[in-house]
């Protein structure tokens, strides 16, 4: 019966502090909901994109002395398999192509494809020009050769006459890595780079070309089994990768001995893994501390009518109320913020859900969804309970005590973290752990190929973890004690509001320090909340589109026939096309490093800079500025990967002799070069070693300026229209790849899964929990005190004096938590970008600060700490008598 009759007291009397409670709950809830949500879409998501990334899941070699057909009849029986074709290797001691000059190349391989291998394995053969499903040449074999479709090729056969074909096409391999791999290799064996020579033609050409020397010479032919995998699997990266690798291991078992598996899938799945346990790792950094601020915020708003609770708590004792039912008043109160705050944050979850995502669930499975909607739910109540029941608790355990010894004079003793300067501690030891994590070496996630296990750096993680919590503790300090201890201070800064009233104003802040102290540093958090979220969010957009850039190479790029000499003058027709703003040729060139052939790419130093968007983390040796004007003023001068610099001992300066195909012999001739700097990344480039050059020293070398690539800048309009543009105009001569096209594909799984939405609904989360943090508490802290402001009133304060006090202590909190969060921010968010730098592909040069958004945050808390305060003002126009008979 007293339960009932409290909650309707409550519902009658007291629904601002039910409704302030619940809305605590209810942000904390939503938050959680809807990030929890996300994270299992995205895991599913990187599962689907990993995937499709891979052409050919498993690559099934028949050993020596095998019978491939028994092999593959076995490999297509297996279970989830479903699609096995043969495919033939054989060694070649290299093709030879005739012409105005005869062009050879060195050893290689011959490929013979079943009928329909290309369909039944998109993406693992991508024509360039004539025929796809013929004789093809691979686009660097072809370049070599100078070959066309239509052109006449020997193959050669190791202690047999060559054999000859006629190409029908060229074609790009984009899984050459995995197509030639060592199949059987021990996990972190090195990989072998693939053939620069490459042929492919179909399975009945193969049997007439290599057949004979297959009977003569079996070690240089082998077969594999080519297998499409039935793609059911378990939505978390490491669950698919155990299931895949553990069919793959089965496979092996069943074959016993006579072939082995290259798992493909299993490779990428693996490598999945470690973009998994980011995705986990951001949403600890994004969602947590949001979580956190709720519960802060709700206990704050909890806590600003505990003097209120005492009085009422104490009424209930004088009528006879007992412990057990104070504490079940409190549990009812606790039960119904916290569950109506529940239900109104899942609402509010379903809600972003479908706006933002097109699905409720945010695009999870519905056991997760479900998992963390009530997972969230049981999060708010807990939120709830601390800040209710855990109160109540202590008031009810020592109510009548400490009324009895209640004395005027010192203030209890500190709490202990200020004695044990906890504050001061976190904040050192979250700045050794950031010095440690910025050391060249420093990995979060390490996710060793092959090997089940993931593991997380967690060291690491709490050097943000301490900056935060310490940067709050700190500024509580700070506030307190200049409210305590800075009574003149405070009153000189009280003076242009307060004016005569100012020393009163002082030593009522003074009196009230806690309350101030705990409302500033709420907002000082929440503004470091919503600073650091923000540049992370911005910097990581940013970082998304330039990986992106620097895989498409330009807003629309064309990618001239291999073999095909264009020349830098052709860049003038693309100029005409609507939308284009700039055309930057860009030579592709093959060269020797000693045997290993490398790609090199021709630029022109005064303009690639602005043209491929150049980044200075794309360089070591300098900025990219630097390094391009060390190319212009040494013609000869070449950028080389780091690894080539480390196998090869360099120091700037020093000469270097690459072989380049003669364009007047096509031969392959020493140049010599010098080295000057260090790509690690460039516009069109691989992943691996390559080499950029001046253009004009290269074609001076090789008698032709020959451009491999043309990057088009646009100036605003669509890049997809512009690209549809361009491939009228260029027609079948090149291929044209546009960014908004690579910016779907391309990157790791963590920059390719599109964060846009969850960023919107984090930043609006964080806006909510600034107006919260300044003018919910704010408010309800001055409404709290009615009893004061209306005594002031009865003894003859004007409305003036009496918004002297509110002013002064709105401009205290939301000024000094808005300055000291905004330092906070700028801080944490580069711990966060640094820490979590294995997120970034490529790393940052310099932070993306969303300036409109923090603008707006500064200005969502002002107003609501304006709208607050005035509206407490008005509540105390009321006649005094009438207020203090409601109190």
């Amino acid at each position: 019966m007293v339960t009932l009759t409290w909650l309707r007291g409550l519902l009658a009397r007291r629904r601002g502090r039910l409704v302030g409670t619940a809305l605590g709950v209810a942000v904390g809830v939503a938050l959680l909901a809807s990030i929890g949500s996300f994270l299992a879409s995205t895991n599913s998501r990187m599962t689907r994109l990993a995937i499709n990334r891979v052409p050919v899941d498993w690559q099934v070699e028949a050993q020596p002395g095998t019978d491939a057909h028994a092999l593959l009849t076995t490999t297509k029986s297996f279970p989830g398999v479903k699609t096995a074709l043969p495919v033939g290797f054989a060694r070649t001691t290299g093709f030879q192509a005739g012409g105005k000059s005869v062009q050879s190349t060195g050893p290689g391989r011959v490929l013979g494809l079943a009928p329909g291998y290309a369909r039944q394995f998109p993406g693992s053969i991508r024509t360039l020009s004539g025929r796809g499903d013929g004789v093809v040449l691979y686009q660097q074999t072809a370049a070599n050769l100078h070959a066309r479709p239509g052109d006449k090729v020997m193959v050669g056969r190791a202690g047999m006459r060559p054999a000859s074909v006629r190409i029908d096409g060229v074609v790009d391999l984009p899984a050459i890595d995995s197509l030639f791999q060592q199949v059987g290799a021990p996990v972190g064996a090195q990989a072998q780079a693939p053939p620069d020579n490459v042929m492919l033609m179909p399975s009945s050409v193969f049997k007439r070309v290599e057949g004979p020397l297959a009977a003569r010479r079996p070690d240089l032919v082998r077969t594999q089994a080519h297998v499409a995998l039935d793609h059911r699997l378990p939505s978390s990266p490491s669950a698919a990768f155990d299931r895949v690798s553990g069919h793959a291991r089965n496979l092996e078992t069943r074959l016993t001995g006579a072939g082995l598996v290259g798992d493909n899938l299993g490779t990428t799945l693996d490598k999945a893994r470690s973009d998994a346990l980011y995705a986990q790792i951001l949403f600890l950094f994004l969602g947590v501390p949001g979580a956190i601020l709720a519960g802060l915020i709700t206990a704050e708003l909890a806590a600003a009518g505990a003097e209120r609770r005492r009085r009422d708590q104490a009424l209930l004792r004088t009528r006879g109320a007992t412990g057990g039912q104070l504490m079940r008043t409190a549990v009812a109160e606790a039960v119904l913020a916290g569950g109506a705050g529940a239900a109104l944050g899942l609402g509010a979850a379903l809600l972003i859900g479908k706006l933002e995502f097109g699905a409720a669930s945010f695009g999870a499975g519905t056991a997760s969804a479900v998992t963390w909607a009530v997972g969230s739910a049981l999060a708010g109540l807990a939120i709830a309970a601390a800040a209710i029941v855990l109160p109540a608790r202590r008031q009810a355990r020592r109510l009548t005590v400490a009324s009895a010894r209640r004395t005027v004079g010192r203030d209890r003793a500190q709490p202990l973290w200020k004695r044990l300067w906890l504050d001061v501690i976190a904040l050192v030891a979250g700045g050794l752990v950031y010095w440690q994590a910025s050391r060249n070496g420093y990995q979060l996630v390490l996710a060793p190929e092959g090997v089940p296990q993931v593991s997380v750096n967690w060291y690491a993680l709490a050097g943000p973890v301490l900056a935060w919590v310490g940067g709050g503790l700190l500024a509580y300090r700070l506030s307190e004690g200049f409210l305590r201890n800075g009574r003149g201070a405070v009153t000189r800064l009280a003076r242009p509001l307060g004016g005569e009233l100012a020393p009163t104003v002082a030593a009522t802040m003074g009196r009230q320090r806690g309350l101030l102290a705990r409302a500033l540093t709420l907002v000082a958090l929440t503004s470091a909340f919503a600073g650091s979220t923000a540049i992370f969010n911005s910097t990581f957009e940013q970082q998304a589109e330039a990986d992106a850039r620097l895989t498409n190479g330009a807003d629309v790029t064309v990618t001239e026939s291999p073999g095909a000499a264009v020349s830098p003058a052709a860049a003038a027709r693309l100029q005409h096309v609507p939308g284009v703003k700039s055309v930057e040729p860009l030579q592709h060139r093959f060269a020797y490093v000693g045997p290993d052939l490398q790609d090199l790419y021709g630029v022109r130093p005064e303009t690639i800079g602005k043209a491929g968007k150049l980044q200075n983390g794309w360089f070591m040796g300098g900025s990219a500025g630097q390094l391009m004007q060390r190319l212009r003023q040494h013609p000869d001068g070449v950028l080389v990967a780091a690894e080539t610099v480390k196998d090869f001992q360099l120091r700037p300066g020093d000469p270097l002799r690459f072989r380049l195909l003669d364009a007047k012999t096509g031969h392959f001739r020493t140049v010599q070069f010098h080295y000057v700097g260090v790509a690690k990344e460039f516009p069109t480039a691989p992943t691996d070693s390559f080499l950029v050059a001046n253009a004009g020293y290269v074609a001076k070398q090789t008698g032709s300026n020959a451009v491999g690539d043309f990057l088009i800048q646009t100036s605003g309009r669509s890049s997809t229209a512009v690209a549809a543009d361009v491939r009228r105009q260029v027609g079948t001569g090149g291929r044209v790849d546009d960014i908004a096209s690579s910016r779907r594909v391309v990157g790791s799984n963590l920059t390719a899964v599109s964060l846009s939405g969850l960023t919107r609904v984090e930043l609006a989360f964080a806006l909510v929990l600034a107006a919260a943090s300044t003018g919910l508490v704010l408010g309800l802290g001055l409404a709290e005190r009615r009893t004061t402001f209306a005594i002031a009133r009865a003894l003859g304060a004007r409305p003036r004096q009496l918004g002297a006090f509110a002013w002064t202590e709105a401009s205290f909190v939301a000024g000094g938590g808005l300055v000291v969060g905004s330092l906070a921010a700028a801080g944490l968010a580069l711990m966060l970008v640094k820490v979590l730098t294995g997120v970034f592909d490529p790393p940052p040069d310099t932070l993306a600060v969303p300036w409109g958004y923090l603008l707006l945050v500064i200005g969502t808390a002002l107003a609501a700490v304006a709208a607050a305060t005035t509206l407490t003002l008005r509540t105390l126009r009321r006649p005094s008598i009438e207020s203090l008979r409601e109190l």
